[in-house]
């Protein structure tokens, strides 16, 4: 999946948790759960397209890792919300399981960007150090 196709894929994500969170019932339980829920989920389409315009590969990094963690916590928030009846569960599992996707991929491309950023450094190192020899 390229950069443009999962720029589209977090867009739909963030639309379809705010359709969830206006389900939400209007409880005080409800209401503390839309409010962590919108704001994770709109998080993770927002710093996604922010890591595409980091002003390093360590910014990158770092806001893809913001990325996976807001997809995470998606998950986190969507559960309580099946399994404490706040929604039926059948309208809240394709979006959780969106955002398990989600994070799974985000995990991934932050893993393999870390790992390529510390060869990269070593190899600076390595550099500098045979060069001051």
């Amino acid at each position: 999946m390229d950069e443009r196709e999962l720029k589209e894929r977090t867009r739909r994500f963030a639309l379809q948790v705010v359709r969830v969170v206006d389900l939400l019932p209007k409880t005080a339980s409800g209401r503390a759960v839309a409010s962590q829920l919108v704001r994770r989920g709109t998080s993770v389409a927002a710093n996604y397209r922010a890591a595409y315009r980091g002003r390093s590969k360590a910014e990158f990094v770092a806001k893809m890792g913001i990325v996976a963690e807001e997809a995470e916590e998606c998950v986190f928030w969507l559960e309580p919300i099946g399994d404490g009846d706040l929604l039926q569960r059948n309208l809240v599992e394709p979006l959780r399981k969106e955002a398990d996707d989600l994070t799974a991929i985000f995990v991934a491309r932050t893993a393999a960007q870390s790992k390529i950023r510390n060869q990269e450094s070593k190899i600076r190192t390595i550099a500098c150090s045979s060069y001051v020899m």
